[in-house]
């Protein structure tokens, strides 16, 4: 699967266009395995199982960050290494530094509207209650960029939402994780 990734990545070279695909999440290894970083999570497997690579840290961009192909012909991968709700300057500096407009851009964060497993890919859409993507629309002035929603699914108890996208997911929830991601991998390659 990993060779056929591999020559799906071979596009970049006919792509003209700079792209941003940012993860959301939360640094610190407390939050690593948590839901609310599962964005952040695809983002760091897909570089390393692709590119067999590891994103570096840039202090200036707020983040880190992992780049493929040559002049206006490049692939930005990265994640945030702020807070979630602070996402949205992470974006904009990396969109002001590559000089990536916002519909270039594509952020991969949890949501809790969508059962886990389940995933939507959207453009020009509202954060709907999603702090991370409310500050990229803050920090972008406009919220026309494409988004992947990845289903975490909602507490079955009477968990706050704010303690329950901190915890890790279940032993069952991550066997179907491991199913989703690969196609999530083929959306970021059609991105490409």
């Amino acid at each position: 699967m990993i060779d056929h990734l591999k020559n799906l990545l071979k596009k970049i070279q006919k792509n003209k266009t700079m792209k941003l695909i940012i993860g959301l999440g939360n640094p610190d290894k407390q939050y690593e395995k948590t839901r609310h970083n599962f964005g952040q999570k695809i983002i760091i497997d897909y570089v390393r199982a692709i590119h067999e690579s590891s994103l570096q840290e840039k202090i200036n961009l707020l983040a880190k960050v992992y780049e493929t192909g040559q002049g206006t012909n490049k692939i930005i991968f990265a994640i945030s290494t702020g807070y979630m709700n602070n996402s949205g300057l992470t974006v904009q500096k990396i969109a002001q530094f590559y000089k990536i407009s916002p519909q270039n851009i594509y952020i991969i964060h949890d949501d809790l509207d969508l059962p886990v497993g389940d995933y939507r890919i959207q453009f020009d859409r509202g954060p709907a209650g999603h702090n991370g993507i409310k500050s990229t629309i803050e920090n972008l002035k406009t919220q026309e960029f494409h988004r992947i929603r990845l289903g975490i699914g909602k507490p079955q108890s009477n968990i706050p939402i704010e303690d329950y996208v901190l915890l890790p997911f279940s032993k069952e929830e991550l066997t179907i994780i491991n199913d989703l991601t690969p196609k999530i991998f083929e959306e970021i390659n059609n991105i490409l």
